[in-house]
């Protein structure tokens, strides 16, 4: 998947697009900057931080120069929802109780469209 540049979100139970056009972010530099700086998001604007790995301290996210509260959403190599928070401002540290491989960076309003437990896939857009 290194080589794709956006993604939709699949619920996979239910086959809804959540998420029609994700940002992919598998190289250091995307992950680094994140959403750092910005000052808000488009409607239906989405990051999904990639590692290579499922694991907890590879995949915690810090919201410092992040001006926004964002919907952080762990996810395992399985496609499993393992968290889903929200991450306000300047705070220095979130994480997933348990290892997740990804982390979709999206609006608030996300949160009420999944759950822990949940599957999810990530389908290449062309």
């Amino acid at each position: 998947m290194s080589t794709k540049n956006y993604v939709s979100i699949i619920h996979r139970e239910t086959g809804q697009a959540l998420i029609e056009s994700a940002r992919w972010c598998s190289s250091r530099l995307c992950r680094l900057r994140g959403l750092q700086f910005r000052r808000n998001l488009k409607p239906g604007e989405a990051l999904i931080l990639v590692k290579d790995k499922d694991s907890i301290a590879n995949t915690s996210i810090h919201m410092f120069f992040v001006f926004f509260p964002i919907a952080a959403i762990w996810i395992n190599s399985k496609g499993k929802v393992t968290s889903a928070q929200l991450a306000k401002p300047w705070r220095p540290y979130y994480a997933s109780p348990e290892p997740a491989t990804y982390v979709l960076e999206t609006s608030p309003d996300f949160l009420d469209k999944v759950a822990i437990g949940d599957n999810l896939d990530f389908v290449e857009i062309n």
